[in-house]
Order: C-alpha cells, then sequence, then structure tokens
C-alpha cells in the first residue's frame, strides 16, 4: 500500500503541470496567432485577440487533457475568441465576417491536424533513420550548420554532404507519405 501523496507533492506535480501547459502555449503562440491573423485580417486586432485567447487559455487550462494535441484544443478557444470579437466590433471594419470566419477556421483546423499528423510521420521516420543520417539532418536543419561546415566535420566535400542531403530528404519524404498512407503503421 502507497501512502497518499504529501501536499508538498501535490504542490511540485501541479507546478509541473503547470510548467507544461505554459511550455505548450509558448511553443504554439506563432501558430496561433497566424491562425487568428489569417480570421481578423487586421494585425492590431489579431494581437487583442491573442492576448484575449492566452488569457482564456489560462483559465480553462483544467479543461485541456494532457497527452491530447493541444493546438486543435487551443485553436478551437482561438476561433471562439474571434467571432467573439468579430460580433462585439460589428460596426467597425473586418476583412472577415463571422460566417465567414467560422468557415475559415474549420479549414484550418483541419489542416492544423494534418500537419500534427505529418510531424508525427517525420518524427518517426527521423528515429528510422541509420544514425549518420540522422545527425546530417540534425546538423543541418536543428543546428542550422552550412553544408561547408559538415562538410569539414565528416571530411567530405560539400557536394557529397548536398547529394547526401537531398537523398536523406527524399528518403524521409518517402517515408512520411508511406506512414500517413498506412495511418502511421510502416
Amino acid at each position: 500500500m502507497t501512502d497518499p501523496p504529501r501536499p508538498a507533492a501535490k504542490r511540485l506535480a501541479a507546478e509541473s503541470a503547470e510548467e507544461h501547459f505554459v511550455q505548450l502555449v509558448t511553443e504554439h503562440q506563432p501558430r496561433i496567432g497566424a491562425y487568428i491573423q489569417s480570421l481578423m485580417g487586421d494585425a492590431n486586432r489579431a494581437a487583442d485577440v491573442l492576448q484575449e485567447t492566452n488569457l482564456v487559455l489560462w483559465r480553462r487550462k483544467a479543461d485541456y487533457q494532457v497527452g491530447k494535441p493541444f493546438l486543435p484544443w487551443a485553436f478551437g478557444i482561438a476561433r471562439l475568441q474571434v467571432l467573439s470579437n468579430l460580433r462585439d466590433k460589428r460596426r467597425a471594419p473586418s476583412l472577415l465576417d463571422a460566417d465567414v470566419a467560422e468557415l475559415v477556421s474549420t479549414e484550418v483546423e483541419t489542416e492544423a491536424e494534418r500537419l500534427h499528423e505529418i510531424q508525427s510521420a517525420l518524427s518517426e521516420c527521423l528515429n528510422s533513420l541509420p544514425e549518420k543520417r540522422r545527425q546530417l539532418i540534425q546538423d543541418r536543419y536543428f543546428e542550422s550548420q552550412t553544408i561547408d561546415q559538415i562538410a569539414n566535420s565528416m571530411s567530405q566535400g560539400s557536394s557529397n554532404v548536398r547529394v547526401t542531403l537531398m537523398r536523406v530528404r527524399r528518403q524521409l519524404a518517402e517515408c512520411i507519405e508511406r506512414r500517413l498512407a498506412t495511418g502511421g503503421a510502416s
């Protein structure tokens, strides 16, 4: 039989959950902002709605289910904030009215879900690469090293690195397509 969690342990768990939530909001902030901007058309109003959305996200953090994709949940809240803002400010000119914004938001949310599937497939495909190829991708795209820097570190010519990168990108693209076609089971 285990002891019930002590208050300090509960406090630490709650702080960890809040830190994780803040990390998710921060990580997805540019995409949430772009989503709102695509619906509002006006950068100043979109910035206001983004702030309102962040407040609502924080107030409703207990509603977010850990382990589920964060972005669709956040988009749903952002969409409601956009619609509320458009309805409240009907007299102010806007690029979109509420009905059009709702239609556009549905399309954008669908694309976001597709992007999440692609990112998951990419992550799995990267993990299936041989170590040297995975390191090449890491150096080039995650650490932003130049082709010449990579070539020097690998004691290879730049043209060899370019050709290898092209092959690895093609390999990743094919892997992603296979995973998406089979629902991730390849």
